[in-house]
């Protein structure tokens, strides 16, 4: 497009090396007089143009904030409407994947190039990762765009449907090896959080959290409520009574087996807390790993450590043979020839549910799940991935088709 021109100005004159100069003096962003030189009125017009424009464009990018500062003021501004456990994911990946990489630069300054070279680090992530950092990174500049702190979007066609790398599917503990996993923490203090676990399907944050006013072990039909949620900040333990969602609050009942299992922990205990260390106090983040290790140091699992030796850092590689003991700890037998994690519990729980045909609105509620999709989603894979049972659906409904 061509510049609207208007009258050219008469410019001072200068000969430089036997030539006559136009030339004039402008102010750049630093304030600095500068002088501009043309052989023609008009060329020498058009390079203040060009200039001022220039000027203008870089006093805009120096009044823009740092990718830095404005993104821990997009934070701020979050805290006064999300929940503290949503607020510290958020923190959590704007620090690591869009601080990190862009913290330094204005954000005038950002190109989409710039979002997708710092997003190839963050595609070795998980999908979920990958997806949930491109929506902070479309929240933060969008929000930018609409306050004027940016002229353009730069994330206006960045896209989180590929990206990130798929995670395994997830399979349910069998009967056997629920079994295994209970013989193999038997007495030991993992041993309430499995059981919680696998016979209510709690998700990790609510079985930390969970008190003894909350079960109910002396009415007909025993069962717990979920009104509580465990988080940590710095490594420190604290309880929310706001729930992942409304879902998440329910009464779930307790079976024979967990319940007298409860009684027996309850007679002995000294806390509130059902899982709690030994003050009585809900675990930290450093003391939950610690009792799940009795669980991975149980596996027949390669796996490596480091010990200082002689002032140096040494790995060593432990290749476990199941039903042997632990080389330098003979109470540890390697017993579990699977592994186990805190939500496979949950996912294990769900799995049974609909093993045994419970209905799938019942099972959503057991599991505090707020949206049907992703009982459904859990659903189907596990009712419909049977082909011996669906072979015996699909015989009776097409049975009348049987003209022989």
């Amino acid at each position: 497009m061509a510049r609207k021109r208007y009258a050219i100005p008469q410019y001072g004159t200068v000969i430089m090396a036997g030539t006559e100069y136009y030339r004039t003096r402008i102010e750049d962003a630093d304030g600095k007089r500068v002088a501009l030189y043309g052989r023609t009125r008009e060329e020498l017009y058009d390079k203040v143009i060009e200039a001022r424009e220039q000027i203008e464009n870089n006093t805009f990018i120096r009044s823009s904030p740092t990718v830095k500062d404005y993104c821990e003021k997009w934070l701020l501004m979050q805290s006064a409407h999300i929940r503290e456990t949503t607020l510290t994911d958020y923190r959590s990946k704007v620090k690591n994947y869009i601080i990190k990489p862009l913290g330094h630069m204005y954000m005038a300054d950002v190109t989409a190039d710039d979002i997708r070279l710092a997003l190839v680090p963050v595609s070795k992530k998980s999908v979920s990762v990958y997806k949930s950092v491109c929506i902070l990174y479309k929240c933060i500049f969008t929000a930018a765009k609409e306050s004027r702190v940016i002229k353009e979007n730069p994330t206006m066609y960045l896209s989180a449907k590929t990206g990130g790398v798929a995670q395994k599917e997830k399979i349910p503990l069998t009967d056997e090896q629920a079994q295994k996993l209970l013989e193999a923490v038997k007495g030991l203090p993992p041993y309430v959080f499995v059981m919680i676990g696998l016979y209510t399907g709690l998700r990790r944050e609510e079985i930390l959290a969970l008190q003894w006013d909350s079960v109910y072990l002396d009415c007909d039909a025993p069962y717990l409520t979920v009104c509580r949620a465990w988080h940590t900040e710095h490594n420190r333990p604290v309880i929310l009574t706001e729930l992942k969602t409304k879902a998440a609050h329910r009464n779930v009942p307790l079976p024979d087996c967990l319940a007298e299992c409860l009684r027996e922990i309850k007679a002995k205990s000294n806390s509130d807390y059902v899982v709690a260390n030994s003050d009585g106090e809900p675990l930290s983040y450093t003391q939950f790993k610690r009792l799940w290790q009795y669980i991975v140091t149980r596996t027949a699992k390669e796996r490596s450590y480091f010990r200082y030796e002689n002032g140096r850092r040494v790995k060593h590689t432990i290749t476990p043979v199941l039903g042997e003991k632990a080389a330098h700890n003979g109470k540890v037998v390697y017993s579990l020839d699977f592994e186990v994690t805190p939500h496979l519990l949950r996912h294990t729980y769900i799995t049974n549910l609909i093993h045994a045909a419970v209905d799938p609105k019942t099972v959503q509620y057991l599991a505090g799940h707020e949206s049907s999709k992703i009982t459904m989603d859990i659903y189907a894979k596990v009712k419909y991935n049977r082909p011996d049972q669906v072979a015996g659906v699909l015989g009776d409904v097409f049975a009348q088709w049987d003209t022989n």
